[in-house]
């Protein structure tokens, strides 16, 4: 017997409708209907057409079902920019990522999650603290000053922030990558039975993954499990909140002098490592330089390429280092990369997707299986469930 809703995670996780994939499995468009509606079963060679098109193991359909992730609950930006495919591609490698999390948490010991709640935010949307740096009580007010709860209760103090992945996950918080099949999708966020989860392109650059991180904390902090975290103006929040906590406002006006050179934001950046658009937004946020010296900075620091690149620059990507030593501790216990991915009904490249190409997917042939890079990761500090 099949189940259902695997047949629909694997085909959207692909991006394909099923007419496209009755064109490649040589089968009728209304008979996959059938399928994926529960109505009929595929025949033994009819199942092994599917599975061959969408690259996905047999055994992969007749696991148990898997929950759906509607996108009412995710922090999808821009969602109406996106096409039906990116959305459906994105959101089937969060489907995936539980199903990795359960696997995990089933056999590791991972930080519980220690978000700010929804309490503690809402004391400040009553004015217990003073109002927004440089502009009046407004709209951007309580996601700066829920960056400075955040900062407070989690003992950052005001310096910058040295790595945000490392940051999130020791926080407990779930960090997966996207799939390099949907580069259009910066990032998202979402809650699962009270766990925090962010997934995270890994085609941008590392300091706009460092702002995209952030930017999905303030959506996990400032709607929680209760709003639906969509449209201009939960997306400002986010914004800002990810503005005040990477580019907290003492540390800035600190170091910062008033009406900098673009040179200066070319320097000062490395500081936070933050993007030079970002810095030059955040000064201007802060009054630090005139509307006329913000536009100025955009212009020059667009010719220079800097729009959305950083050119020159050293900042290494960011990664999960739970995932890595997760993964190091397996292989401790002569557990392989293709053994989980076999756990988990997945091909290996599928896997490697998830887990920001951390181990080898080697697989005979070509295809989803072509070899990734392996870092070597640190020994392991997280406790196994026995």
């Amino acid at each position: 017997m099949t189940t259902a809703s695997r047949l629909v995670l694997a085909r959207k996780r692909r991006g394909l409708t099923v007419t496209r994939l009755a064109q490649m499995s040589g089968l009728t468009a209304r008979r996959l209907s059938d399928y994926e509606n529960g109505r009929a079963h595929p025949s033994p060679p009819s199942l092994s057409a599917i599975a061959e098109a969408l690259e996905f193991p047999e055994s992969f359909f007749s696991a148990e079902e898997v929950a759906d992730l509607p996108v009412e609950s995710v922090s999808f930006r821009a969602l109406s920019k996106m096409t039906a495919a990116q959305r459906d591609i994105a959101l089937s490698g969060g489907r995936l990522a539980r199903i990795l999390q359960d696997w995990i948490g089933s056999r590791f010991k991972l930080p519980d999650p220690d978000l700010p709640s929804l309490t503690s935010f809402s004391r400040l949307h009553k004015g217990e603290q003073a109002p927004c740096p440089g502009e009046a009580a407004g709209p951007g007010c309580p996601a700066e000053r829920a960056a400075e709860l955040v900062r407070a209760r989690w003992g950052l103090g005001v310096t910058p922030i040295p790595n945000m992945v490392d940051l999130l996950e020791a926080h407990g918080v779930r960090v997966f990558s996207l799939s390099r099949d949907c580069p259009e999708v910066d990032a998202f966020s979402f809650w699962d039975r009270g766990i925090p989860f962010v997934l995270l392109s890994t085609e941008k650059t590392a300091e706009r993954g460092r702002f995209d991180a952030a930017h999905e904390l303030g959506h996990l902090v400032l709607h929680g499990e209760e709003q639906i975290p969509h449209g201009p103006q939960a997306e400002g929040e986010a914004h800002r909140f990810a503005a005040a906590l990477l580019m907290p406002v003492a540390d800035v006006l600190a170091y910062a002098p008033r009406n900098p050179s673009t040179n200066w934001i070319l320097q000062a950046k490395r500081r936070w490592k933050v993007a030079a658009m970002a810095l030059a937004h955040r000064l201007h946020e802060l009054n630090l330089t005139t509307d006329w010296q913000y536009r100025t900075h955009c212009v020059e620091l667009g010719r220079l390429g800097y729009r959305k690149k950083e050119p020159h620059s050293r900042l290494g990507r960011e990664s999960s280092q739970v995932l890595g030593k997760v993964f190091s501790a397996l292989r401790a216990e002569g557990v392989r990369p293709a053994d989980v991915a076999r756990d988990l009904q997945l091909h290996p490249a599928d896997l490697s997707d998830l887990i920001f190409g951390l181990v080898v997917t080697g697989q005979d042939g070509g295809g989803r299986g072509q070899n990734q890079p392996t870092p070597a990761p640190a020994r392991p500090q997280l406790s196994v469930v026995r």
